[in-house]
């Protein structure tokens, strides 16, 4: 024990210096900038403005990185018991290093011609760096001037109370959105140009409207938090059949605004929420129950949505001349049918594998699916290279299910029916028996648990939800080809349900989204859709590695500790320089 405490004592004193400490977390986010700089993101964006010659789009992604730099630093700081003015000292300190890294950048670009390996490092990015100042010297100054006071008031964010933080985070995280969304915002508000006006010019938000938005959700959010928990405790107090009702009317108000949502929005933001729904919560809530239920990797998802398509193609559609002609709906069940045979099918040779043998095993599967598709062997049955087309379309009452408006209301019921299973079986005796499974299977078999039932259970009713969508996908394209399902869409799958929280199913939602609702809106950021997942799976593993909305068995499994025993990094150390102090 002593000699623990004695090695902890050495620990403690050979901690890295909080100067050097700062100085190393600004050189990190001055590497992030440098990146996005040489990516090509700042001279991309650098004319596309978020407020009329105030702000571009470009300055604003630069700031972000210093301003989390700052907040960073100080954050680290003040959990080492250093006091406020420390800490903000601090957080200028590495916002500087940021600037000094892209200082570095413009003096050696400068010197040395870059462009032979750096595409991006061009004359324009040195004169945005420099704020297009003609003498580099006066540029160069404010660059450092500007990182350094960027990095103070992200470590000033950090030291505000909880409430100002986060209403000032809400009023800012409002405006830089609302600006991205200027175009869409625009096609929404075309029917009254006095607001469309009032907020927004031919590039960017006015200066009068950008304040506006900054300042409601700031002070609506400093408001809920001054009364917030008073309403909730309120709402606590009531009885349960108030309780229940209040429930209730919450939701008929949520069920209301999906059913106008198309009628309020039009056309693009219909056909967002449609790709949302098909390729980020159908798909989402089958993977979830095989991986985030079941513990099951499954890296071939997407050859079960392909299974569904093409089930609906060959049955549907007059090129492949299938001896029996149906329609959508009466093709739907079987594709359906076909992708739980397939499911089962995958699940019986797998039924012994575990991790990264099931994960390679499954990613094949979906591979042979997508060439199988592709070959000379299939074509007259699969279409071949070049797919297949003339798929029929869904039709309801007499209406063809094939504008935007009218197909969101199939999505919307589809996934309603996918939920309302989801969570049945969650809270079922085979979701229990699933969840006993992920958590360690030689266990769940000593319990009792049928595994070859319970692991073919899961594989046929992932397969199901995947073969639904993919009967849908085909009906809204009215054709389908081999290259529309390939790795990448059960890897967008994945990612969905581990950012929105494993086996959580509002976390699916949350998760969709973000990866497939917000790129979808960005269109203007789609060249950099994959270094931007990249990044928010960094950030969460990082800040929340539960997932935007998780599960609360895994918030308490990732969160809680156990009582009694003591952090190994404050043992033997004075209590005054312990984490948390101040």
């Amino acid at each position: 024990m002593a000699t623990g405490i004695a090695m902890n004592q050495r620990w403690a004193r050979r901690e890295t210096p909080p100067t050097r400490r700062a100085i190393q977390l600004g050189l990190s986010g001055g590497v992030m900038a440098l990146l996005v700089c040489l990516i090509g993101l700042v001279n991309a964006f650098s004319k596309r403005f978020i407020i009329n010659d105030v702000l571009t789009t470009a300055q604003a992604i630069l700031a972000i990185i210093v301003l989390i730099t700052g907040y960073m630093a100080a954050a680290r700081t003040w959990k080492r018991g250093q006091p406020a003015a420390t800490a903000i000292v601090y957080g200028a300190l590495a916002g500087l290093m940021v600037g000094v890294v892209l200082a570095a950048l413009v003096l050696i670009g400068s010197a040395v011609n870059l462009r032979e390996v750096l595409v991006n490092a061009t004359p324009a990015l040195y004169g945005i760096l420099t704020f297009e100042q003609e003498s580099q010297g006066v540029g160069l100054g404010m660059l450092l001037l500007a990182t350094g006071v960027l990095g103070l008031l992200g470590a000033l964010l950090f030291i505000l109370p909880d409430r100002m933080r986060n209403a000032v985070l809400m009023g800012f995280g409002v405006l830089i959105f609302v600006g991205l969304l200027q175009d869409l915002i625009e096609l929404v508000l075309n029917r009254n140009r006095g607001v469309q006006r009032f907020f927004y010019t031919s590039n960017g938000l006015t200066v009068t409207g950008a304040l506006l938005l900054f300042i409601l959700p700031f002070l609506l959010r400093l408001g809920w938090g001054y009364v917030g928990d008073r309403v909730r405790s309120n709402v606590e107090a009531l009885p349960p059949a108030s309780r229940r009702g209040l429930s209730w009317a919450m939701t008929g108000l949520g069920i209301l605004f999906l059913l106008l949502f198309p009628r309020i929005f039009g056309s693009f933001p219909s056909e967002v929420m449609n790709n949302v729904a098909l390729l980020g919560v159908l798909m989402g809530l089958g993977l979830n129950i095989v991986v985030g239920f079941a513990g099951l990797l499954d890296l071939g998802y997407v050859g079960f949505f392909a299974i569904g398509a093409y089930t609906m193609a060959v049955l549907t559609s007059p090129q492949l001349n299938f001896p029996i002609d149906m329609g959508f709906w009466q093709a739907l069940p079987f594709a359906i049918l076909i992708s739980i045979f397939c499911g089962m099918l995958l699940g019986i040779p797998v039924l012994k594998m575990r991790g990264d043998y099931l994960a390679i095993v499954t990613l094949g599967f979906g591979e042979i699916i997508r060439l199988l598709a592709l070959s000379d062997l299939m074509r007259p049955r699969l279409g071949g290279a070049q797919g297949v087309t003339q798929v029929a379309t869904a039709n309801f009452a007499g209406t063809e299910l094939t504008t935007p408006q009218t197909l969101y209301y199939l999505l919307l019921a589809s996934v309603a029916l996918t939920w309302f299973i989801s969570r049945r079986l969650r809270d079922s005796r085979i979701g229990r028996a699933w969840m006993a499974l992920r958590e360690d299977e030689d266990v769940a078999e000593a319990m009792g648990i049928n595994l070859v039932s319970t692991k073919l259970m899961a594989f046929g009713t992932g397969a199901a939800m995947a073969g639904l969508g993919g009967a849908i996908f085909a009906a809204k394209l009215q054709s389908i080809a081999p290259q529309s399902f390939d790795l990448l869409i059960s890897i967008n799958a994945l990612a969905i349900i581990i950012i929105g929280g494993l086996a959580s199913i509002p976390g699916v939602v949350v998760g969709a989204l973000l990866l497939i609702g917000v790129p979808e809106l960005l269109r203007e950021f789609n060249e950099y859709r994959l270094w931007v997942y990249g990044i928010m799976m960094v950030v969460m593993m990082l800040f929340r590695p539960e997932g935007f909305w998780p599960e609360e068995h895994r918030r308490r499994e990732l969160h809680d500790t156990e009582p009694g025993i003591e952090d190994s990094a404050t043992v033997g150390m004075d209590p005054a320089a312990a984490p948390g102090q101040s």
